[in-house]
């Protein structure tokens, strides 16, 4: 007796269809799935996760910068702490987040690096450390798809007193470079809804 094609074509199917890899990609696959759906996503969602993101992160690189500047008195490696380098917690944060981090003192004011708009807020956080006025984290959108994310360094904080001791006036601020797509990709379920 010899098997018909068709019991033989549906035994190939359901191998094919049983295939280990298949099963290995599911995960991937809805995630990615989840990342390309439509959400209706406000500019006030948006700038709340910039604002929980950044807050979160500034605590972060900031206590770190400060311990290894506090475990260091060669000049050569506190210049390459301030420029951010051999930081491990903060460039897997970068990375992780895809964010760009910078410290920004009084001599970035005048950055043309920076936007005009930037370099605005830079300048009210430099008026701010002259007069000894609060200083707040401020959010700005530069474009469709880019966030900046500000927040001063304690005048008191060794940070402003080893990274930028030749300014006049005690001043760090730190810059996170947020894009809108991965923003949008750490929203919390509840917000990605309606």
């Amino acid at each position: 007796m010899k098997p018909s094609v068709s019991l033989i074509g549906l035994f190939v199917i359901t191998l094919i269809a049983c295939n280990p890899e298949r099963v290995q990609y599911t995960n991937e696959l809805k995630q990615e799935m989840a990342n390309m759906k439509i959400k209706r996503v406000t500019n006030v969602d948006l700038v709340e996760t910039v604002d929980n993101l950044g807050t979160k992160i500034t605590e972060i690189i900031q206590k770190e910068l400060a311990t290894q500047l506090e475990k260091t008195t060669d000049p050569a490696e506190r210049v390459k702490l301030c420029q951010l380098q051999n930081l491990p917690k903060t460039k897997a944060i970068a990375q992780r987040y895809a964010i760009d981090i910078h410290l920004l003192g009084s001599a970035d004011v005048q950055n043309k690096a920076l936007s005009a708009k930037e370099r605005e807020v830079l300048d009210a956080y430099l008026y701010n450390a002259e007069q000894k006025l609060p200083q707040i984290s401020n959010i700005q959108k530069i474009n469709d798809t880019l966030f900046i994310y500000n927040a001063a360094v304690p005048a008191e904080n060794l940070i402003c007193k080893t990274c930028f001791a030749n300014q006049n006036t005690p001043f760090a601020i730190w810059r996170l470079a947020f894009s809108k797509r991965e923003v949008i990709k750490r929203m919390s379920a509840t917000k990605k809804k309606k």
